[in-house]
């Protein structure tokens, strides 16, 4: 078998492209390098497996080098993304080539090709926008639904709102209907807030990481809005297994909201007191006003995950933090560079 993964230098692609390799597969990396740290994880991927091909290009630019990629590939994973709402409220334009014209290259290359490859693409809980319809009550150190009590399922209504949400939402819907009208072998998933090694936090993306770097390297946060802003954790091992078997049991056309659950939901202020906690170190924070498109709750209602693939969390938040500041340790110099 042989498998293509866009952004596979990333923090879900290249622990994508790792559990392929791992079972056999021919992989193949395809990346534009854009973000910072990212050599890291191709080094790594090429010291654990020799035989990874890495690929550099934009899905965006490069529709000719998709092309030739997917003829090859009986499976292809699609990461390669914009992630940063602010990054889409800043530039626009940007966000549009990468989110939409680069899933609608990837999507028309398949087509064009007539492979039969299935399709994964990541998705995102921000095509539901604030949530603005959804009651909402504020206890001392989170906000909480009143009436979503098991969480946001997949029949809650689109709303895009931001830059991002539009980008990674119009492409989530060219995926669904490239499945209907073309016969492609396409699953969406809908992701809440993934999290676990390899991931290169920043402060408008990969949160959870972010703070964890910045406690073992004693750096100042900004938190925008209150900090009691929730969300469901979801450690990178659960994704990857939801995955696999969303593809092996072929529900193709298919759309998953995929997170930790309520079970594993807290707030921004509940993790820095487990990080805290758990490094010894204290995070120095400083509070801004909220970001636009920012949703005071949410966490997933994977109701339809578990009924369809037999899937659920494995792995806690307590564990998987300190799963994550092992990771962040082991690799502190280097970093430490990059966060310099």
């Amino acid at each position: 078998m042989k498998a293509l993964v866009t952004g596979g230098a990333g923090f879900i692609g290249s622990n994508m492209a790792h559990r392929l390799a791992s079972k056999g597969y021919e992989v193949i990396v395809f990346d534009n390098f854009s973000r910072r740290g990212t050599e890291l994880n191709a080094k790594w991927l090429k010291e654990q497996h020799p035989g990874i091909v890495i690929v550099r290009g934009d899905i965006s630019r490069d529709f000719e080098k998709l092309y030739d990629l997917v003829r090859e590939c009986d499976e292809v994973y699609h990461f390669a993304a914009q992630t940063s709402v602010p990054v889409s409220i800043k530039e626009p334009l940007a966000d549009f080539e990468t989110n939409i014209l680069g899933t609608l290259n990837l999507l028309e290359a398949i087509r064009r090709s007539n492979s039969d490859c299935s399709l994964f693409y990541s998705s995102t809980n921000k095509v539901y926008g604030e949530l603005s319809g959804a009651k909402i009550v504020e206890a001392q150190h989170r906000y909480d639904f009143v009436d979503l009590k098991k969480g946001v399922d997949e029949t809650m209504p689109l709303d895009f709102q931001t830059p991002y949400g539009c980008s990674k939402g119009s492409a989530d819907q060219y995926v669904k209907e490239y499945a209907k009208l073309y016969g492609l072998k396409n699953v969406i998933f809908r992701l809440s807030c993934i999290y676990g090694p390899r991931q290169l936090g920043l402060e408008a993306q990969g949160w959870v990481a972010w703070f964890v770097i910045a406690a073992l390297l004693e750096k100042p946060i900004r938190i925008f809005g209150n900090g009691k802003q929730v969300r469901d954790l979801l450690y990178i091992d659960d994704l990857i297994e939801a995955i696999e078997l969303a593809l092996q049991k072929k529900y193709f056309g298919e759309i998953f909201n995929i997170g930790g659950g309520k079970n594993n939901s807290a707030s921004l202020l509940e993790v820095i007191n487990i990080i805290e906690e758990k490094t010894g170190k204290r995070i120095s924070k400083s509070f801004y006003d909220w970001r636009a498109g920012d949703q005071k709750v949410y966490y997933t209602n994977y109701y339809k995950a578990e009924k369809l693939l037999g899937w659920k969390p494995k792995v806690g938040i307590e564990e998987g933090i300190e799963k994550l500041i092992g990771w962040v340790k082991a690799n502190k110099d280097y970093l430490a560079k990059i966060y310099s």
